[in-house]
């Protein structure tokens, strides 16, 4: 049985090829209207290409045009009875299966694109960091790890390095002193570096569609910008 996790809180089970009777490779009407239904309903949440980035299942089509959902783990095409697996797991969320939305699955894609997106606009390392400041990498590196420690710098952790985004920095490199009520407390309040980087620079709604780190800025919406990172610092999430 193949096990593949859409999410911590949604796995996918999904029983091997083998473990069906064989059918060929020649599948029916039946099976070609669950494909498209299937693709049709997860194009319309955003969630083919997140399947597939996933490692999970791959969206094809045929010279025809006609949908096939391909296991990546194995290369093989699920069958009707997987392709209903699927789909039954994907809508088992909520009291109304035909409506139903695979939320765990949705809020992980978002924050996938929010992630990419982020990773598409500036930061710094400790090297860069430190040709900016002009300074060298290890006093560079002291300074970002105190100012971290401190609650006064977002650093955002990777498998590679950590990462500094650049909005919350000066010309000269140095932490933006009109940023510190915004970032302090959801840094102590634990709130996950990559969610407090997307908050601070996207829209937001607590603040009518505008965005913090320019809220902060403008003195007509400091004091709105602050009492809304201090709710969501409560809370403990973005």
């Amino acid at each position: 049985m193949l096990r593949t996790s859409f999410h911590p809180q949604l796995e996918l089970r999904v029983k091997n090829r083998s473990e069906y009777p064989s059918s060929g490779t020649l599948y029916s009407v039946d099976h070609e209207k669950t494909a498209e239904r299937l693709a049709t309903w997860l194009a319309s949440l955003g969630l083919v290409e997140h399947l597939e980035e996933s490692g999970m299942l791959r969206l094809e089509r045929d010279d025809a045009g006609a949908a096939r959902w391909v296991d990546i783990g194995t290369g093989e095409e699920l069958d009707e009875d997987r392709l209903l697996q699927v789909e039954r797991l994907l809508r088992s969320h909520g009291e109304e299966p035909q409506h139903a939305v695979p939320v765990p699955l949705v809020q992980a894609a978002h924050l996938a694109r929010v992630r990419r997106e982020l990773l598409d606009s500036e930061w710094f390392t400790y090297d860069t960091l430190a040709e900016l400041r002009g300074a060298s990498v290890d006093a560079t590196r002291f300074a970002v790890t105190r100012a971290v420690a401190e609650h006064r710098l977002l650093g955002v952790p990777t498998e590679l390095a950590l990462l500094v985004p650049a909005f919350q920095l000066d010309p000269s490199g140095e932490p933006r002193p009109e940023l510190a009520g915004l970032l302090s407390p959801l840094l102590a309040a634990g709130v996950d570096p990559w969610r407090v980087w997307g908050w601070m620079t996207r829209p937001a709604a607590l603040l009518g569609g505008l965005v913090p780190v320019d809220a902060a800025t403008d003195p007509g919406t400091a004091a709105d910008a602050v009492a809304a990172a201090e709710a969501l610092a409560r809370r403990g999430r973005v």
